[in-house]
């Protein structure tokens, strides 16, 4: 890669209420990164509405969207106008009965770089996402843009250290994960430190063993749960980018919108990967068994 630097920007916003309102706020967001010459910007998870998945309804699917459709049109337009690559995330229909959450990728055009669907759903309290979505069946490639190779993944992919080597494998320049997740409410303060703590942690162990920035893009803000059954969720924010030795470059509050702004030096990788070699002593000879579930 020639270029030296690449001055990034992580949208981190909460819930308008509404899909013209989410997107209104992200025209904002994108207008100011653009004016403060910002080259790419990450969205968090499911920006175009509220993160609809603490109940299980039918009415939800509603809200998908197809790709393209109205919600990638206006981002894509903005993408072209601004001359910015964009990592988007939607609630794709891609058929009746056939949902998925999707990111999709702009590169300085309203045309549509490349896509990843959600490869790992979560099932779990106030996270009801297998209800909703398909598991992604387009791989762990990276998307080509005019700033590199983005190893897109999304959300719970962030737990799974094979998502981001595979992406590393695929010679991926950056990795991100737009993302929604919180606390619930009734935890105990040190719970969610715990939990907070855990979600950057692996993140940055993923930049370490791979030797890659990454820039993890969440949502922040309070959000009920419609059925009224659970405590709802406070999404924590903290959205950061990492250097390939998970250094922080930039970091969000946790109670905010924040357009979080940072220069990553995309050299830094092929220094790091010179001195902490972990791609040259990988024993894929040994590693057969990885493909188990378990080994019993």
């Amino acid at each position: 890669m020639t270029r030296k630097t690449l001055k990034v920007a992580l949208l981190q916003e909460t819930d308008r209420g509404n899909r013209d309102a989410n997107l209104d706020a992200i025209e904002a967001g994108l207008r100011e990164a653009a004016k403060a010459g910002v080259e790419l910007v990450l969205l968090q998870e499911l920006h175009n509405g509220p993160y609809f998945c603490q109940r299980e309804s039918v009415d939800v699917f509603d809200l998908a969207e197809t790709i393209p459709g109205p919600g990638t049109d206006r981002i894509g337009k903005l993408a072209e106008e601004l001359k910015l690559v964009v990592v988007a995330s939607i609630f794709e229909k891609r058929a009746t009965g056939l949902y998925h959450n999707t990111a999709v990728v702009f590169d300085r055009s309203r045309a549509i770089a490349g896509k990843y669907r959600k490869m790992h759903i979560p099932d779990d309290p106030a996270f009801y996402e297998k209800f909703y979505f398909t598991p992604g069946d387009l791989g762990f490639d990276p998307i080509h843009t005019s700033v590199g190779k983005l190893g897109v993944l999304v959300c719970w992919d962030q737990w799974y250290p094979e998502a981001a080597r595979l992406m590393a494998l695929a010679g991926a320049d950056l990795l991100f994960y737009p993302t929604a997740i919180g606390w619930d409410p009734n935890d105990p303060d040190e719970e969610k430190a715990r939990q907070r703590e855990a979600w950057i942690t692996v993140q940055r162990g993923h930049a370490v063993a791979n030797g890659l920035p990454l820039l993890s893009c969440n949502r922040t803000g309070y959000e009920a749960d419609p059925s009224h059954v659970g405590s709802g969720i406070q999404f924590w924010g903290s959205s950061f980018v990492a250097g390939p030795q998970g250094e922080f470059l930039a970091q969000a509050g946790t109670d905010g919108r924040e357009l979080l702004i940072c220069e990553v030096d995309m050299e830094r990788s092929e220094h790091v990967r010179r001195i902490w070699p972990f791609l040259r002593d990988r024993r894929i000879d040994a590693y057969g068994d990885l493909t188990k579930r378990f080994r019993d």
